[in-house]
């Protein structure tokens, strides 16, 4: 709340501010010395190159592109840097409004002969084999490449590919497609052209200067056989697979200005994110999701106001014990249904983690809501996760010290321990783990040693003091007063029908809440699978809030059906009916990787599924977290209010 007051002191102070706090950068041509604080250089980075085929990306220079040494590389946030972005300069530099033609870049030589140039053009062929795409960036915008898809529709890519190949048999694989030149079976073809052609838009009312809008990019394939004054002409570049000898690929490029007075530089992105149209699908499972919701309400409102409320009455208007014993349902378990779980300690354990997860996953979506975690903002949605989860280690370990001391566990040392430790170890090893296969195959993604020392650093010099300091005052506090006492002696349960039966309750448990996200999930992996670019977080944190309304609402009919049954068991039950909508999510992504994914490589594989494992087990604690305290209430509020002799 204080830094929501304090953003609007500031917001009433200032005459505009943008979102994400990146100010737009005006330019103009050179020679205008007039116009303060204007830039007349266009710089081009570029960033790691992946693919659909492969989880692994890698630098640009991996692959010997024209590079540009001399130029320290930007500074990267702890997101870019856990998601394996290595943003460089390069040697492609344009002066504002100046265009150019078939500007040289620089010239490979390979020689066959040579083993580390037969190994370079080798990892070159690959490349192009599987399909790996360049990622540029102009003014902080991703350089497009816009292609005609069905339906006259244009599809705006934030990448372009380095090559293609055309197999023996002579059919053109990925990019070959474009150009009926390619042609030629058994090789591979290079883009070593690329037209540019960037927009933008004249700043009229405030200060003088120009602003860029948009930047579009046109692969090309060039022989270019004059080295010293290349004319782009002659037709593309391509390499024999059974190449032998000397070859040469000279990359050349060519740039153009356009004045475009339609887009403003606040609406910069929206001409790539028009060009992904799954808004109408969306909607189309917020829909979906919301009746669910509302049949789920129902369910809860009727058990609630009506078939409670006359359980209660009677319950309360009993005068004997012979009465009370007479009847049956979840009356009859009032001395056993607060009794201490097994395993408590566990239990406790998962639901402070849970707890620090849910508080990191509502911030971090109500940020990026506001925009301040945007596309233009690199890296922005993966640090706020991580130091929100650093610095939410006092939830985590007051709840479950209040947790366990209710549950009547006394080795508060272990729990505190195990709340640090557990939960956190199992992620951090499952990553080190990936960290290893990146390292060993030489991905950018691989993270250096030294940000796993700041990690670790994070984790036990701030978020372990602070678990620590949670588990204190949790312990301190007095235990959580249930509204009527345990019996000394367990209830016996009797013998449950099939659909009683933890089990079952358990696997249907997940899948209401799982419908709710199944589609919201589909675009989710294909951002991070696909390189796609997510940018719908209003649309994830509505789905965010209708997960919880579900995970609660399924949860407590099911525990109400059990403790009609008198099955009293209902602490890990809770837990484990929400949480298991991991397991279908789990299912899901097996599922995806099989049908939509075009992954190859044992490296590439494991890697997929070890990270997919992290993201199970995150959704397990999150959920499961969900449905305890959802049923937990249910409890206390039905218990509350009986009248117990």
């Amino acid at each position: 709340m204080l830094l929501l007051l304090l953003g609007a002191l500031l917001a009433t102070r200032v005459s505009g501010f943008y979102l994400p706090g990146l100010a737009p950068v005006s330019f103009c041509e050179p020679g205008k010395d007039q116009v303060p604080e204007c830039k007349s250089t266009i710089e081009l980075f570029v960033n790691r190159l992946d693919s659909v085929e492969s989880v692994l990306p890698y630098e640009y220079t991996a692959f010997d592109f024209c590079s540009e040494k001399s130029l320290k590389r930007p500074s990267e946030n702890l997101g870019q840097v856990l998601f394996g972005e290595r943003i460089e300069p390069s040697p492609y530099k344009f002066e504002f409004k100046k265009p150019a033609v078939c500007q040289k870049v620089c010239t490979r030589t390979y020689d066959a002969s040579s083993p580390s140039d037969k190994a370079k053009l080798d990892f070159l062929k690959k490349g192009m084999l599987l399909n790996y795409q360049h990622h540029w960036i102009v003014d902080n915008m991703p350089v497009t490449w816009c292609y005609d898809v069905e339906d006259g529709q244009k599809f705006c890519n934030p990448g372009f590919p380095i090559g293609c190949y055309i197999t023996e048999a002579g059919r053109p694989k990925d990019a070959c497609v474009v150009n009926s030149n390619f042609n030629e079976k058994d090789a591979f073809y290079i883009f070593n052209h690329v037209d540019i052609t960037i927009h933008y838009h004249i700043v009229e009312h405030e200060q003088l200067g120009a602003r860029l809008v948009a930047a579009k990019i046109e692969p090309k394939s060039y022989e270019n056989p004059n080295e010293d004054s290349p004319d782009c002409a002659g037709g593309p570049k391509f390499l024999k697979n059974k190449h032998t000898g000397v070859f040469k690929i000279p990359y050349t490029y060519s740039v153009n200005f356009v004045e475009d007075k339609s887009i403003r530089w606040a609406s910069r992105w929206d001409y790539i994110l028009e060009s992904m149209p799954h808004t109408n699908i969306q909607w189309f499972s917020i829909m979906n999701s919301l009746v669910i919701v509302l049949f789920l309400s129902g369910m809860v409102a009727m058990i609630m106001l009506r078939t409670l409320h006359k359980d209660i009455a009677r319950y309360n208007q009993m005068d004997s014990v012979e009465d009370a014993q007479e009847e049956f349902g979840w009356k009859l378990v009032h001395g056993d249904v607060f009794r201490p779980p097994r395993k408590g300690m566990l239990l406790s354990v998962f639901l402070g983690s849970g707890t620090q997860i849910f508080i990191m996953t509502f911030v971090t979506l109500f940020f990026a809501c506001l925009g301040f975690l945007s596309p233009a903002n690199r890296g922005a949605l993966m640090t706020c996760a991580v130091v929100l989860w650093v610095l939410l280690g006092t939830p985590a370990g007051f709840v479950a010290a209040r947790l366990y001391k209710s549950f009547g566990g006394e080795k508060w040392k272990t729990n505190v321990l195990l709340t640090a430790l557990l939960c956190p170890g199992v992620v951090f090893a499952d990553f080190f783990v990936m960290n290893l296969i990146l390292w060993g195959e030489g991905s950018s993604a691989a993270m250096p040693f030294g940000t796993l020392v700041a990690i670790l650093a994070l984790w036990f010099c701030i978020s372990v003091p602070l678990t620590f300091v949670g588990a204190y005052f949790g312990f301190k506090k007095a235990g959580i007063e249930h509204p009527v006492r345990t019996n000394q002696i367990p209830r016996q349960i009797p013998e449950q029908s099939f659909y009683t039966k933890s089990f079952p309750g358990i696997v249907m448990g997940g899948i209401l809440p799982f419908g709710c996200i199944f589609i919201q999930l589909f675009f989710i992996l294909n951002s991070i699978w696909s390189h796609q670019m997510y940018y719908m977080f209003g649309f994830l944190f509505l789905v965010f809030i209708i997960l919880v309304i579900t995970c609660s609402e399924a949860t407590i009919l099911l525990c109400y059906f059990h403790l009609c049954a008198e099955d009293y068991h209902w602490q890990w039950r809770s837990f484990l009916t929400s949480g298991f909508t991991a397991v279908y999510f789990l299912i899901y992504a097996i599922h995806y990787f099989f049908s939509k994914l075009q992954i190859t490589g044992l490296a590439s594989t494991i890697l997929y599924f070890g990270y997919t494992m992290i993201m199970a087990l995150i959704f397990f604690l999150f959920t499961g977290t969900i449905g305890f305290f959802a049923c937990f209430w249910f409890v206390s509020k039905i218990y509350s209010v009986v009248k117990v002799d």
